[in-house]
């Protein structure tokens, strides 16, 4: 045998050793496949470190070059509307035959003279021929050179030029940042200031720009100096933006690629940074934090690498499909802003978890017990003081069990009750901060103009015009909340026809297409729960004409909505039954993953009570500085749902891994549940100040949709971290006793032979973690 490579004679002793503890009747260790997997990845790791780091930069290096630019490609577009819906093919006919009849560039022309005075007239025509000679610019249209009173403001003070910018919404939006700068400002004796939904959309994407970077400032010394802080250590302190670094580069990268190929939505850098560093955190948290328990415990790094995979890198994989499994259900609805999120999440949770499970780890055994170095021994002595307190703390919980239980889900629920009177809408120029330039243009228009300039329902008919559309028509005037209806054949109101043909309109008749304008009464806003309304009445109101499409901003919101309601349960029961499959596979229990599912819903309770009584109801907005329109954007609830009960599971991983390891050693479940509580408590509360203080650096942004998912998810993780975990939890799995773990036989089989876990029942662990010792062994 002596002849035989080290190698081999090494597999051989262990493998001797197995079978004698199997002829003596000790533990029989079948290793399952994910063993299997992680036992390979720690003799990779092991024998390969530098080469693994050396791969990793390179990564790192082509994701920065490859998604450098990527904010280039990202669309500044809403992103919200349902490509298939009515509303969208009726602004694709819009756009395609009537382009002019939809103004996306507006100049709001102010004198003190008063625009009707012949010298600012004159000004004014000149202005709007010389935008009329822009590339890309058509069907300018001016107060001056109409006449039409819509165009002018109650006090007379301003005037409106009003033109359209073809392309797409994105072209558009390019386009009109680069004319804002030529129209700005004084222009004789006229003042310019530039709006429209191209000025919009480009300040939207300017301020987000701006807004990631400064949050990027804010967020990352913050999190080094918490992470030296928890950690009592600069150079282990250091790991976890490591891990970072490589899922946000990396997942840029991905976005870059993906759109070439697809839709993606610009505010999907906003959920790269915030879950490449959240999850960063996370997982570098719980497996530098084994490594250094296995260091103590008295292994060499190889060794201490491989029982740290086999432990807390199974829950990170563990983590990371949950995780991304509840960002999928984004995938399930027909908005490409959901969608192009969920192409963001999902990227950078697996990046994440690569890099925790490889790139950590080749760190790790290179600085071995150096990891340690730079400690910070007076922060250390702070948090192990702390850490008594979770020990006091538990005991009452498990004492006062019903108390605890009971007085949390109250709370959680009292919390949640604003969400009772959410509305929905879609979000608007009032997103972006007072004092953008679009944002004053558009609120000029609401105060100073009526519904025809910011508030028109439009109605796509393909007919020719004749006595059914002015029959239709006159019926539409009817409507409760419709003020007048514009047509090719003049206007109509109150059931009859007021006008004939006006010059202020555009041509309304096109290849067997009418279009026709509806304004409803002053009184109703657009995008308000009221113009919902009225988009359902004259949809309600039956068309002679087959394929009679509703267009406008309030009919997108109600298509919008329905898109969600449609596909709402689906995406729901996809969440529901895989975290079901999931926590079983980890826990073995019947009981548990259903506590899971009710008590992570729990969790969010206070989040979306907390959006509606600020952001909907405006309480605070002085304080953070935003402008309460009085509803939410619909599709926003969906993204911080599948966010926030990602993150929840998350940590419901990593209490429920341990409090499953410490089942198995004792068979007791209340001194499980203690001891998981115990051993993992620092570990979540951490990551979740951690990843509190990302949300909340995101949540400084100021454009109100970023404003709301910082503060938002950064509210569900604090209350998941603290209320469900700490308290929640444990008093609910004290009350439920042994029948956590209860579970009929055949499931307890294929739990068995399939499920994870993140510790092995002695004597397993003993002898795998020799096994693996010897294995390993240097050659």
């Amino acid at each position: 045998m002596s002849g035989l490579p080290v190698y081999i004679r090494a597999q051989l002793r262990a493998s001797t050793r197995i079978l004698a503890l199997e002829l003596a009747g000790g533990a029989t260790l079948r290793q399952k496949p994910e063993s299997d997997l992680f036992h390979a990845l720690a003799r990779l790791i092991s024998r390969q470190p530098r080469m693994l780091l050396l791969v990793a930069l390179a990564f790192v290096v082509g994701s920065v070059v490859l998604g450098g630019g990527v904010a280039d490609r990202l669309l500044a577009g809403q992103g919200t509307e349902n490509p298939a819906s009515d509303s969208s093919r009726a602004d694709d006919l819009l756009e395609e035959h009537f382009p002019e009849s939809r103004p996306n560039l507006l100049l709001l022309v102010s004198s003190d003279r008063g625009v009707d005075d012949q010298r600012i007239a004159a000004q004014g025509v000149r202005l709007a021929e010389r935008l009329a000679y822009e590339p890309g610019v058509t069907g300018v249209t001016s107060y001056w050179q109409t006449g039409a009173e819509d165009l002018k403001s109650e006090d007379g003070r301003y005037a409106l030029i009003a033109a359209h910018v073809a392309g797409t919404e994105d072209e558009a939006s390019r386009m009109g940042a680069e004319l804002a700068p030529e129209y700005t400002g004084r222009h004789g004796d006229l003042d310019v200031r530039v709006g429209g939904m191209t000025a919009v959309l480009s300040d939207v994407e300017t301020t987000i720009a701006e807004d990631l970077a400064a949050s990027e400032l804010i967020a990352l010394p913050l999190v080094l100096i918490i992470l030296v802080l928890v950690f009592g250590s600069v150079v282990a302190a250091s790991l976890p933006l490591m891990v970072g670094i490589i899922a946000i580069t990396g997942t840029n990268g991905v976005l870059w690629l993906l759109a070439g190929v697809t839709d993606v939505s610009m505010f999907a850098q906003n959920i790269t940074t915030m879950l490449g560093l959240g999850l960063a955190i996370d997982y570098a948290l719980l497996m530098v934090r084994r490594y250094r328990d296995e260091l103590r415990r008295g292994l060499d790094p190889r060794a201490g690498i491989a029982a740290t995979l086999r432990t807390a890198g199974r829950t990170v994989l563990f983590s990371a499909v949950t995780v991304s499994v509840a960002l999928s259900a984004m995938l399930l609805f027909p908005l490409y802003f959901l969608r192009s999120l969920a192409y963001a999440g999902i990227s950078v949770v697996l990046l994440a978890a690569v890099a925790a499970l490889v790139v950590l780890p080749a760190s790790l055994v290179l600085l071995g017990h150096r990891v340690n170095a730079l400690d910070v021994r007076r922060a250390v002595r702070r948090r192990r003081r702390e850490s008594r307190r979770f020990p006091a703390l538990i005991a009452t919980v498990m004492r006062g069990a019903p108390v605890f239980a009971l007085g949390s889900v109250v709370i959680l629920v009292v919390l949640g009750l604003p969400f009772q009177r959410v509305e929905f809408g879609m979000a608007d120029d009032r997103q972006l901060p007072a004092d953008a330039e679009s944002h004053m243009v558009q609120q000029v228009l609401r105060d100073q103009f009526d519904n025809s300039v910011t508030g028109t329902i439009d109605v796509v008919a393909p007919s020719p015009a004749g006595a059914e559309l002015a029959d239709y028509a006159t019926r539409l005037s009817t409507v409760a909340g419709v003020e007048e209806v514009r047509t090719s054949m003049g206007t109509f109101a109150a059931g009859r026809q007021a006008k004939r043909r006006i010059t202020v309109d555009a041509v309304r008749d096109e290849a067997g297409l009418n279009h026709l304008q509806i304004l409803p009464d002053d009184g109703i806003e657009d995008i308000s729960p009221e113009s919902q309304d009225l988009v359902r009445q004259i949809r309600a109101v039956p068309s002679p004409f087959p394929g009679t499409l509703v267009s406008g901003q309030s009919a997108a919101v109600v298509d919008t909505q329905e898109a969600i309601g449609d596909r709402l349960g689906w995406a729901l029961a996809l969440i529901v039954v895989s975290t079901l499959v999931l926590v079983f596979l980890l826990t073995g229990s019947v009981l548990v993953p259903v506590q899971v599912v009710v008590l992570n819903a729990l969790s969010l309770t206070a989040m979306f009570g907390a959006v509606v009584w600020v952001f909907q109801d405006g309480n605070l907005s002085d304080l953070i500085g935003f402008t309460p329109v009085g509803f939410i954007d619909t599709s926003l609830p969906v993204l911080m749902f599948c966010m926030a009960f990602g993150l929840s599971m998350d940590y419901g991983v990593f209490l429920l891994s341990r409090i499953k390891e410490e089942h198995d050693r004792t068979g007791d479940n209340e001194t499980a549940v203690a001891a998981g509580v115990r051993n993992t408590g620092g570990i979540i509360t951490a990551a979740a100040v951690l990843l509190a203080v990302v949300l909340v650096a995101i949540g400084t942004s100021r454009v109100t949709n970023s404003m709301m998912l910082g503060w938002g998810v950064a509210l569900a993780v604090l209350v998941d971290a603290t209320v469900v975990r700490c308290l929640l939890v444990p008093a609910v799995m004290k009350l439920s006793g042994n029948a956590n773990w209860w579970a009929p036989s055949w499931l307890c089989r294929f739990q068995q032979r399939y499920g994870l876990r993140e510790g092995e029942s002695t004597p397993a662990a003993t002898v795998t973690e020799k096994t693996t010792v010897d294995t390993l062994a240097p050659n």
